[in-house]
This record gives C-alpha cells, sequence and structure tokens, in this order.
C-alpha cells in the first residue's frame, strides 16, 4: 500500500516541476490509453476467474448498486464544490 502512496507522490511531485513542459502533452494523450489497457486487463482476469463469474449473479446487483451510489454521490459531491468554489464572477446563486 505505501508503494503505491509514495508512486502517486513521486508522479504529483515530478508533474508539478513539468507542468510548464511539452513532455506533459505526450503524457496526457497516453493516459486515456493506458486507462482503457488497464481495464481491459482487469476484465481480463476478472472473466478468466471461475469464482468470480460463477457468483456473479449473486452478488452482481450488489455491485451495481455500490456503482451508481457511489456515481450519484460523486456528481453531487462535484456539483456542491463547484457551487460553493467556482462561481463566475463572483455572483451569488439566487435559486
Amino acid at each position: 500500500m505505501f508503494s503505491i502512496v509514495f508512486t502517486m507522490l513521486a508522479g504529483m511531485l515530478i508533474g508539478h516541476f513539468l507542468r510548464d513542459g511539452k513532455r506533459l502533452e505526450k503524457i496526457e494523450k497516453s493516459t486515456s490509453v493506458t486507462i482503457f489497457v488497464l481495464l481491459f486487463v482487469l476484465g481480463l482476469s476478472v472473466g478468466s476467474n471461475s469464482v468470480i463469474t460463477s457468483n456473479l449473479g449473486r452478488f452482481g446487483w450488489q455491485a451495481a448498486v455500490l456503482a451508481i451510489l457511489g456515481m450519484s454521490g460523486s456528481v453531487i459531491a462535484a456539483r456542491v464544490v463547484t457551487r460553493l468554489f467556482f462561481r463566475k464572477g463572483g455572483e451569488k446563486d439566487e435559486k
């Protein structure tokens, strides 16, 4: 767990120093490709695991509910943060 946190912190530190460079543009383009590859590999590992696929009917609905609630909470939190911190021109929201 600590290796993941330290790797993330190292990336943040290096990214801070490279934020004005041209190299960062290439990294940003490759981020989507990397995420798709990771999702594909995750799908391969889940699909090849017979324990997971045999219990998918039992636990699939729970995973769907958790995913929907997680996404809903993220959307609500993003709207609250946007309204609190990113108002245009300093105007107050009159609703």
